[in-house]
This record gives structure tokens, C-alpha cells and sequence, in this order.
């Protein structure tokens, strides 16, 4: 097999011609296909639908300490819900806080309560002239809008197998205090679907800050969020990685059950040191009342433990695995051995992400979008939405059914080769 760069100009063209025909064949069917967000599908939904019979007028709604959930009280959440997120975070409930449906809002929170009144008691952000994160790219595309939503200067970090550059993270966070932060998703990372290794985990403990403020941003979203029973990823926990390092308070772990219940109504959690904890609830004291407990009863009732959240998942990737499977195919049998593309082959998490060839991810998308599918906007895995090499496009195959996954990416690798066809014709 050929790759592209290695044909003709005339067999590219007569190439370029068929898969154009092709191409508008598709068009012509008005296609309607959304792969914008890693989205839990409607059936994905149904198999949580049992939670909503937990509890009814019926139901006593005192927690196992006592207290009435439907009342005030309790404001860093329910015993039974922190233990439960404790457990699936792999640390203990006194190291955890557990609030509303949402793991971003608390992210969000934690950085507009740092620009405000800084972290435990260091310098407001505001009132200092540079503020900077180091953010790991591809990376998350809502974590970077967090940071330059409040005017923070985002530091690109190159991505791994293994996770963020480390040489360049230790570097920065040793050499300038300006540096507060730093973007993680450690486990099935967004969009590539990367574990950190053992190595980076303990290399994050031990990171020795110029600024005493300095933070890790632990977006844990996919820690049990396997793909296989009997294969997957593992993370070492960095909550007990810190304090073997003597930096207990270097780390903010954040998870939540968005892909787990429900998207919109499930129960978030931030696990860190007493110091740091102390912290938010400071804030939270003047912010809230109490989150919805309730929500918190209903999950920790039925999910009961790990176990539970475990088997949940496992009916989960019961419908999302074979999304996964059938793009990996399609990209490997339509695009393998070509030259013009490679991929990830993520054990979990909710997204593949490709790599075209240099200068074609953003025409590839609007190729896409012409023949009647929506993908992530180009660039929108690094910060400024500005992909240096324009190559990155994530994948999302959780929201379509099997049978649109399969025309989205029977259409999505026409565009890659077409794009990559006219990007070679030019060159």
C-alpha cells in the first residue's frame, strides 16, 4: 500500500475526484450527526433511571448521623456521600467535600476564590501583576476557559504517553512564582485517552513550587471509567503521593458522577488536605446554605459503595465500548498505512483524538461539518483554542448510536483524506 505522499499527482487527482463523488453521495443524504461533546447517550441514561425509585415520599431522609436532608446543614456534604466518592477517589472521607452535580463549578469557584482572597491566606491573585498556569495540551477545552475567562496567562505543556512533559512542569513551577497552577485530567486524559505513569504521579508530589500558593488541578472525571472488565489503566492515588512527600497541601482532586448517573444531577466532590479543605469551606460558608442532599442520599443509597459505582460503569461501557471500537476499526481499515493520520487506543474515558497531518485539522472539520456532522472546533484542545501545528481533532463516540457512529466516521475519514489530498497537491 501506498501511502499518499508516495502517489502521483495523477493518481491523487483521480483519487481526490472518486472520493468527492463520494462525498457529496453523503452530503446529498442531509445528514444530522452531533459529536461536538463526549455526551452520555440516552440509552446510557436509562440504565441510572433505577436511582429515581431510591427514595419517595416515603422515604426517611435523615442521614445515618441523623440529620434531615431535607433542611439545612451539613455543608461539605452527607456521610454516607463523601465516603462514597472517598472510595471511588481511593482516599479517606475526612479528605473529602462533597457538593452539587457539577466538578467544573467547583473548579471554576476554586479559581475565582484564589483571584479574590488567594489560597490560605497568600496574596489575592487580582492584586498581582502576573498570574500563570501550565496547561497540559491536547488538553480539557472547559479548563482553559476557566483560566482565560479570568484573564490568566495559559502556558502550553506538551502531552505524553505518560502525561505532561515533566522536565518543562518542574522547570516552570520551580523557576516562577507567578506559575499558581496547573490543569490535569491524570486518568483517560482529555481528549487522549492517557494515564499518567507511576513516575509522573510521584514527580507531581514532589514538585518543589517557587510560589507557596502554587496548586495541582487533579481533574480525576474518568478515575473508574473503564471501558473493559478485565483490562484498564491504573492511577496511583497523589492525595497519599503528597503527603509521603511532605506536601500534603500541593494537590486539589476533583471528581464528580456526571458520567456515572446522571449529566446534569449527579454529585460532585473536591478531596485535598485539612489545610486546603478548611479553605473552601470558608468560602462556602458564605456562599451556600447546603448543597441538595437529597441527591446526595439518593446516590449514596443505591450505589452503596465502589462495587456499586463499579457495576454501573461496567453497564455503561456495555453501550459506549463498542462505539469505541467500531471508530477505531473504521480508522484503522480507511486510514491505516495512508500517512495522513494516527490515533489513540484509549482503555477508557470518553474520547479518541487524532492528529492529522500538520495544517488540515481545522479544513477537516469544516469538511465534516459541510458533509452534515459537528465535531469539536478544531484547536479547542489547547489553550486560546490555537493548535500550533493545527493537526488535533478529539473524537466523541459516546453520544451517537452505533448505527450514526458508523456514517459519522465513514464521513469524518472521506474528509481526512480529502483535506489531506489538497494539502498535498498544494505542498
Amino acid at each position: 500500500m501506498k501511502t499518499f505522499q508516495e502517489m502521483s499527482r495523477q493518481e491523487l487527482e483521480e483519487l481526490k475526484n472518486k472520493l468527492t463523488v463520494q462525498f457529496e453521495e453523503i452530503k446529498a443524504e442531509g445528514l444530522k450527526l452531533d459529536m461536538s461533546r463526549g455526551k452520555p447517550a440516552p440509552e446510557q441514561l436509562d440504565t441510572a433511571m433505577p436511582i429515581m425509585d431510591v427514595l419517595n415520599a416515603e422515604s426517611d431522609l435523615r442521614t445515618e448521623s441523623g440529620t434531615d436532608c431535607r433542611n439545612y446543614g451539613l455543608m461539605d456534604g452527607i456521610p454516607e456521600a463523601k465516603r462514597l466518592m472517598a472510595e471511588m477517589l481511593e482516599t479517606k472521607p475526612e479528605n473529602v467535600i462533597v457538593d452539587g452535580n457539577a466538578s467544573l463549578s467547583i473548579m471554576f469557584d476554586t479559581v475565582s476564590h484564589s483571584m479574590t482572597h488567594g489560597v490560605c491566606g497568600s496574596t489575592p491573585w487580582c492584586k498581582l501583576d502576573k498570574v500563570k498556569f501550565l496547561c497540559p495540551a491536547p488538553g480539557y477545552d472547559r479548563h482553559f476557559k476557566v483560566t482565560e475567562y479570568f484573564g490568566i496567562e495559559m502556558i502550553t505543556i506538551p502531552m505524553t504517553e505518560d502525561g505532561p512533559d515533566m522536565d518543562l512542569v518542574e522547570k516552570y513551577v520551580r523557576e516562577d512564582a507567578s506559575v499558581k497552577g496547573i490543569w490535569c485530567v491524570p486518568k483517560y486524559s482529555n481528549p487522549q485517552g492517557y494515564t499518567y505513569s507511576d513516575e509522573t504521579v510521584r514527580r507531581f508530589a514532589n514538585l518543589e513550587p517557587a510560589a507557596e500558593d502554587f496548586r495541582i488541578y487533579w481533574d480525576n472525571a474518568y478515575c473508574i471509567h473503564d471501558l473493559y472488565e478485565d483490562k484498564s489503566d491504573t492511577l496511583l492515588e497523589i492525595l497519599a503521593e503528597c503527603e509521603k512527600a511532605g506536601r500534603p497541601d500541593l494537590v486539589f482532586e476533583f471528581a464528580s458522577t456526571s458520567k456515572i448517573s446522571f449529566a446534569g444531577a449527579g454529585i460532585s466532590a473536591v478531596a485535598s488536605s485539612a489545610k486546603n479543605l478548611e479553605w473552601f469551606k470558608k468560602a462556602m460558608t458564605i456562599q451556600t446554605i447546603g448543597p441538595d442532599k437529597i441527591n446526595q442520599l439518593r446516590h449514596a443509597r443505591y450505589y452503596k459503595d465502589k462495587a456499586g459505582l463499579r457495576a454501573q460503569m461496567m453497564k455503561n461501557s456495555a453501550l459506549i465500548r463498542p462505539k469505541f471500537e467500531l471508530v477505531l476499526e473504521m480508522l484503522e481499515k480507511e486510514l491505516g498505512g495512508l500517512g495522513i493520520g494516527k490515533w489513540t487506543n484509549p482503555l477508557g474515558g470518553y474520547f479518541i483524538s487524532f492528529d492529522a497531518m500538520e495544517g488540515c485539522a481545522k479544513a477537516i472539520v469544516a469538511k465534516c461539518k459541510d458533509g452534515g456532522m459537528v465535531l469539536t472546533g478544531a484547536g479547542a484542545t489547547y489553550p486560546y483554542g490555537v493548535d500550533p501545528k493545527d493537526s488535533n481533532i478529539r473524537i466523541a463516540p459516546s453520544y451517537p448510536s452505533l448505527a450514526e457512529m458508523r456514517e459519522a466516521t465513514k464521513l469524518f475519514v472521506l474528509c481526512v483524506k480529502l483535506i489531506s489530498i489538497e494539502k498535498i497537491l498544494e505542498e
